[in-house]
């Protein structure tokens, strides 16, 4: 908060005050310009959220003689003119520089690249660059803003994509909603990336865009809300169930939520050997054989469910071993949780608010994750994409398969040592110094085709 005070230096106390009385921690205050007549005083604050930031800047507002002036949030500042930028790799200082990296050397790369387009990876910016492609129909947990909304979430993707996994992503935001629009617009730009990134497309029309993508490319085509997601949960469930003595295989899971990170979820659990998972959504379990079911959750009903268990979530749930909401606020109740086995396990995915409060789960449940920072095991795709997309550009991959995918899984589990392994530290940290690199080993180690995935 820029402020405008009487000229009186004990005021800037009385703020600190006040922005203390009303839950706020104050972080710096600069005196940014001294005259006669006012003084102007910079105000640097944290706050729990934008609600409460509006009632510090409210209770410094009443402080005698101070004029709130200008509210800056810091969230806002950092965004300004975006988070990525292009800078070359080469020196760009001399006449000679400008021959080499363009006209007339670039010319002669040129056409050695159509002579040989198998060294098109190993000569251009391609062998190391990924695009982050999305219509803006499903942006975290905010629903479907539209493409330019969306700019700022896929330029954080492009970053953290650099500073996980040392790969150049570029944000490509589509103004299209058609399959088969974003289908062509991806073929169309697919000769200048190493990988696809789809992010943010709602279901079901995130399924046929990857599968078409992945028949008619020669690059892998990932969708990180799917296998990303599947894959940090079946790291985390790896080890929530090393914590609790029981086997995957033998596990009995309920998972809440349909859509595209539930039906990924479900599939790599089910190549990792789980055999009894029931899928809930708003209507209740799938069962196979309901012909009220759309067709993608006719086919996850298929696939699921061997003991054709009926009813809502409550009636599901009670008896599992195990909780995977990727759903909404609010679709878990604490006092259905104890009706769990022993020794249960829940993860409250949803975003940014999960199923059931953290803490709230904690009481009855042996193991607790969530997607969010502020608790333990957070169970977050950055652990997940960076390495994934370094091992697939390493090995030149076409495609991303399951046993990939399953490889992945294992060795961010496996990153968490033994006498690491606790009920609150079952997921290794992002900046874990082995993480990323072993993700990317497990993808290189086999480079198969994208089949079944």
């Amino acid at each position: 908060m820029r402020l405008h005070t009487t000229v009186d230096h004990g005021v800037v106390g009385e703020v600190a005050t006040a922005i203390a009385a009303a839950g706020g921690m104050v972080t710096a205050i600069d005196v940014a310009e001294s005259s006669n007549a006012r003084l102007t005083v910079d105000v640097t604050c944290s706050a729990a959220d934008a609600e409460h930031a509006a009632e510090l800047q409210t209770a410094v507002a009443a402080v005698e003689g101070v004029e709130v002036h200008k509210v800056s949030d810091r969230t806002f500042l950092l965004h300004l003119g975006g988070k990525i930028e292009v800078a070359s790799k080469v020196p760009l200082k001399t006449r000679d520089d400008l021959s080499l990296a363009y006209t007339p050397g670039v010319g002669r790369v040129s056409l050695a690249l159509a002579a040989h387009p198998e060294d098109v990876r190993r000569l251009t910016v391609k062998g190391n660059s990924v695009a982050v492609v999305t219509d803006g129909s499903a942006v975290l947990g905010l629903g479907n803003i539209g493409p330019g909304a969306a700019l700022p979430v896929m330029e954080g993707k492009a970053a953290l994509f650099k500073r996980f996994g040392e790969i150049d992503a570029w944000p490509i935001c589509l103004d299209t909603q058609d399959t088969d629009e974003i289908v062509r617009a991806v073929e169309l730009i697919a000769p200048g990336f190493g990988g696809i990134n789809l992010e943010d497309i709602a279901a079901p029309r995130c399924f046929e865009i990857e599968a078409r993508l992945r028949e008619r490319l020669d690059i892998p085509v990932f969708h990180d809300d799917q296998h990303g997601t599947a894959i940090v949960v079946l790291a985390a469930l790896t080890n929530a169930l090393r914590v609790v003595g029981k086997k995957l295989e033998s596990a009995r899971v309920v998972v809440s939520g349909a859509g595209a990170a539930g039906t990924a979820i479900v599939k790599l659990l089910l190549a990792a050997g789980v055999e009894d998972v029931v899928v809930c959504d708003r209507a209740g379990a799938l069962v196979a054989g309901d012909d009220a079911l759309s067709p993608a959750h006719a086919e996850l009903a298929g696939l699921t469910n061997p003991y054709r268990r009926a009813g809502l979530l409550p009636d599901v749930l009670a008896g599992a071993d195990v909780f995977i909401g990727v759903s909404a606020p609010g679709a878990l109740k604490e006092e259905w949780i104890p009706t769990m086995a022993d020794d249960a396990v829940v993860f409250a995915l949803a975003n940014p608010d999960p199923e059931i409060d953290p803490a709230a789960a904690a009481r009855h449940a042996a193991v607790v994750a969530s997607g969010r920072s502020d608790f333990p095991n957070q169970i977050n795709n950055v652990l997940a994409f960076p390495g994934v997309f370094r091992g697939l550009l390493d090995a030149r991959a076409s495609g991303v398969s399951v046993e990939m995918m399953l490889r992945a899984a294992e060795a961010i589990a496996l990153v968490v040592r033994d006498e690491e392994l606790n009920a609150s530290f079952i997921m290794p940290s992002v900046f874990h110094p082995e993480v990323h690199q072993a993700v990317a080993a497990a993808i290189a180690a086999k480079p198969e085709a994208a089949s079944g995935a």
